[in-house]
């Protein structure tokens, strides 16, 4: 059990009759005729604990494995990565993995808070250590699961793998993976299909990245309606966070690490062979 001990919920009586622009506040309202004002409720980031408690387990079984999950901020608005250096990631607040970014990123954050406005940005993640032969085909298929479990997480907006949406502006020249064999190990000169092929593992790493939007709770008054249809406007108070993407950054480890960890386990079933080689070494 995790105890919610920081929370002011009084910050929130003002809003108790209006939709906020861009929340979910309109629709959870729409759907059940009730809805928790005082963050959130289940469309609030508080619920996502539990996705990271489990999160953990799974990244500790795949550690067992060989299979690393790993997520960082790649962008902050425009703002963008310079350089990489992994190594940074938990040195700076925005979980950006650059030193001269995340202090420009920093500065821009500030200057936005003093607005009272919010920014998107972007994340990337890779799994790196996974065999080929992981995922299902058709409906099921790694990637699509893997964006299901991604897009579950609060304010994500887009995901794709590898090149993603800049891999319809190539030639099919340009886009293949070229494979070549080295010492019986396939390998590949590029990974442009983000180490995903017909929904399966291809060896190489999984590279996803994904698109937040801004959070909606900002503090520059908004036309908006309250619950009775009446037009107003709405100037939200309280602590709302400018830029929400490092807080993303662990619950992107856990849906992927709980994605991955599922399907390996279901590939266990892939063959008759392997069935028996489980039961009979159990």
């Amino acid at each position: 059990m995790v105890h919610n001990k920081d929370c002011i919920s009084k910050d929130y009586s003002n809003i108790k009759d209006i939709y906020r622009p861009s929340h979910a506040d309109f629709t959870y309202d729409k759907k059940y005729g009730f809805r928790d004002y005082r963050g959130g409720g289940r469309a609030s980031a508080r619920e996502s604990v539990a996705r990271v408690c489990a999160g953990a387990v799974a990244k500790k079984i795949l550690e067992e494995l060989g299979v690393n999950v790993l997520a960082y901020t790649a962008s902050v608005g425009k703002i963008k990565l310079r350089t990489i250096d992994l190594s940074y990631i938990d040195k700076n607040p925005l979980k950006m993995p650059c030193k001269e970014t995340s202090k420009e990123a920093m500065v821009f954050l500030d200057n936005l808070i003093k607005e009272g406005d919010s920014i998107g940005g972007t994340a990337y993640c890779e799994i790196s250590g996974l065999k080929s032969g992981i995922g299902e085909p058709v409906f099921e298929k790694l990637d699509a699961m893997l964006s299901k479990a991604i897009m579950s997480i609060n304010a994500t907006k887009g995901v794709s793998f590898g090149l993603g949406f800049l891999a319809s502006e190539q030639k099919g020249s340009q886009y293949n993976d070229i494979f070549y064999s080295e010492n019986n190990n396939v390998y590949k000169k590029t990974n442009n299909s983000g180490g995903i092929l017909g929904g399966i593992s291809d060896g190489s790493k999984i590279t996803i990245n994904i698109a937040f939007k801004p959070t909606p709770s900002i503090s520059i008054p908004q036309d908006t309606i309250n619950s009775n249809l009446e037009n107003t406007t709405i100037k939200i108070k309280g602590r709302h966070d400018p830029f929400i993407v490092p807080r993303a950054i662990p619950i992107i480890e856990s849906m992927v690490a709980i994605t991955i960890l599922d399907y390996i386990l279901i590939n266990m079933t892939k063959k008759i062979d392997c069935v028996k080689y489980a039961y009979e070494n159990f």
